[in-house]
């Protein structure tokens, strides 16, 4: 186990443990994260919504591996279209990155400055060469372009946050709201990875392993 893996699962604990001893007044005030688009004190939960009436499909993709959970989900909806003649509009990926795939959800300019690739050992689809691109980038673009969902696991994205605020040399909240900013346009973040995944499912998604 890496030492940063570590370090989140111990925190996970942690913080799991001292919220469970609060009482419900002090949890009831404990503010929420927004969403990217900071468009709700909540959650951003409409996305469960769109489910209803649809062959759904929740991506699980929890390791950035090349890309590979991303890309098969638009290769689930192709194949649905080719061999069973479904309409596109009748097909919904729903992507989750969670875990070490988080750094999928985050822009190309935030690889750049910390150079993710080279830190992640990512390697390009492709070729299977190291790479310092995001190799998810055009494919979930493309993809939400079309209507699919994709959500990041808030507590992942943390990694993502001590990243800049350690780099960056600014607190927590500075880093926070610099993390927000990378992450790519309509990738919607969700209280975690595991919440994010078990909701699809009991809003109608059947479930993947993508990665």
């Amino acid at each position: 186990m890496t030492t940063s893996r570590r370090r989140f699962l111990e925190s996970a604990a942690a913080n799991a443990a001292a919220i469970a001893m609060m009482p419900a007044a002090a949890l009831a005030a404990i503010p929420r994260d927004r969403a990217p688009s900071e468009s709700s004190e909540d959650w951003d939960l409409s996305w469960a919504g769109k489910l209803r009436g649809k062959q759904v499909v929740v991506f699980d993709c929890t390791e950035p591996e090349s890309g590979n959970g991303v890309w098969r989900a638009g290769v689930w909806k192709k194949q649905y279209v080719d061999v069973l003649k479904a309409a596109p509009g009748d097909l919904l990926p729903v992507i989750v990155l969670r875990h070490t795939a988080i750094i999928l959800a985050m822009q190309q300019s935030f690889w750049d400055k910390y150079d993710i690739g080279t830190a992640k050992k990512v390697t390009d689809p492709m070729t299977d060469q190291p790479t310092k691109k995001n190799p998810a980038l055009d494919s979930l673009r493309s993809q939400m372009n079309s209507g699919a969902i994709a959500l990041a696991c808030n507590l992942a994205f943390q990694q993502c946050v001590d990243l800049i605020a350690t780099n960056d040399k600014v607190g927590k909240d500075e880093a926070r709201k610099r993390a927000v900013a990378y992450l790519i346009p309509g990738v919607i973040l969700q209280p975690s990875g595991v919440f994010a995944v078990t909701h699809a499912q009991t809003s109608g998604a059947n479930y993947i392993k993508a990665s």
